[in-house]
């Protein structure tokens, strides 16, 4: 996955090509969702050991 994203970030910011720049601005967005579930599910485990 990540050496697609790569990729259209280097298709986006060398060649300009927009629709390559909406493929990472959406990886980014999914990347961002996964992050927070994660948080929560570790925030949840930290507080319910205490």
């Amino acid at each position: 996955m990540w050496n697609k994203v790569e990729a259209d970030t280097i298709k986006f910011y060398e060649n300009g090509n927009g629709a390559a720049g909406t493929r990472v601005r959406k990886a980014m967005q999914d990347l961002k969702g996964l992050a927070q579930e994660i948080r929560a599910e570790v925030t949840e485990k930290k507080n319910s050991a205490k």
